[in-house]
């Protein structure tokens, strides 16, 4: 089995908060299609004969473009590999992009579960984030996503500047009033070089400090439980079956295919593990779209243990206690620092696996350097 990703890289505008790859010269979208249709042909080899579980459409903004060169690409995959039959194919969606005929065109496409981008409910939060649909427009587009396909993810922000716990507790209660099937919950996270930080720098706003943030997430975690949620990794949410299918094989580290500019790849050929990314540019992508991989390296066994444990900690399917100690150099501190976790509430071991606790979920990143790095 195989998940791949396409990164779409269109956006109308870039957001205060957001560092992806991006570009706004929507004239662009035609010549990326047609290069993308290049890529995939000059990497048939890894697609041939493969059954293909998960496709994730992600940018940028997906919604922005046709859905016409959508259904193209998928054609073109269905030609070169076989499709599950129970396939997810996932497309990241701005709700101003969203009509009701939109959705039927993108539900008659093959795409069966919708991301949106709604990151808040509230009026201001959407001013402060800069985000250009409306708090009814988040609500009106979330309910007729619900009516139109198999599922449906809400991305939520909190932590934004001037929020308060009251504040973050509204929108997520609107959020959880619809009843999506999926949840996405972050905490904004100033990135460097964006236009939020240059305003933080500057003193023109403050984001709510740690604990006011750590209270957001506690909130968060035991209210989407109480409406039936399971917390299955850091930031997401899920019904019974739910989960997103493609990021949760790529944090169990298993093999993916990634188009497009600057998307990334997981190659697994027996022994080896071997991580590839695209061109972060459109322009090079477009005038080269064959020779799009510009890096290519075989993970070392510390670099593999390395990511076994970020990434296993970050989900809640446990991360197995006899692996830790012996594939660690330092194999002889980890039964302390579990011990240690332990007793702060942090870490539970069942049946040879260690799991975090929903208080350890805040400091996921620093439980899993402790356990590596000691």
């Amino acid at each position: 089995m195989l998940t791949l990703y396409l990164h779409i890289p269109f956006c109308k505008a870039r957001c205060s908060y957001c560092d992806f790859y991006l570009v706004t010269r929507q004239g662009l979208v035609d010549p990326f299609f047609r290069a993308l249709s290049l890529e995939t042909v000059a990497r048939s080899a890894d697609l041939t004969g493969t059954i293909i579980s998960a496709i994730h459409f992600g940018g940028g903004t997906p919604s922005l473009v046709p859905v016409r060169l959508l259904r193209g690409w998928l054609d073109q995959l269905r030609s070169l590999c076989t499709f599950a039959a129970d396939i997810e194919i996932a497309l990241e969606a701005n709700p101003e992009d969203l009509t009701e005929e939109t959705m039927d065109e993108l539900r008659a496409a093959g795409i069966t579960r919708l991301s949106l981008g709604v990151q808040s409910f509230l009026p201001e939060k959407l001013k402060i984030l800069g985000r250009k649909h409306s708090a009814l427009e988040s609500q009106r587009v979330t309910a007729g996503a619900l009516r139109t396909f198999d599922s449906v993810s809400v991305d939520l922000i909190c932590g934004v500047p001037g929020e308060d716990l009251s504040m973050w507790n509204a929108d997520l209660q609107t959020a959880l009033a619809l009843y999506p099937q999926h949840l996405s919950v972050y905490m904004l996270s100033v990135e460097p070089k964006t236009l939020l930080h240059r305003k933080i720098e500057k003193g023109i706003v403050t984001v709510p400090d740690d604990a006011v943030q750590a209270s957001m997430y506690a909130v968060a975690m035991r209210e989407a439980a109480l409406h039936g949620y399971t917390h299955y990794e850091l930031s997401n949410f899920c019904l019974p079956g739910h989960h997103s299918r493609y990021n949760l094989s790529s944090w169990k580290r298993e093999p993916y295919l990634g188009f497009g500019p600057s998307a990334h790849s997981f190659l697994v050929a027996g022994e080896r593990e071997i991580r590839m990314a695209n061109v972060s540019s459109l322009t090079r992508y477009i005038a080269a779209p064959a020779h799009a991989v510009v890096f290519h390296e075989e993970l070392s066994a510390e670099e593999r243990f390395t990511e076994q444990v970020f990434l296993s900690l970050r989900i809640n399917s446990g991360l197995e206690v006899e692996f830790l100690q012996k594939e660690n150099k330092l194999g002889h501190l980890v039964a302390r620092s579990i011990d240690q976790f332990t007793g702060k509430g942090w870490t539970v071991q069942h049946q040879g696996l260690l799991y975090l606790t929903e208080k350890g979920f805040l400091f996921a990143d620093y439980i899993a350097a402790a356990l590596i790095f000691g």
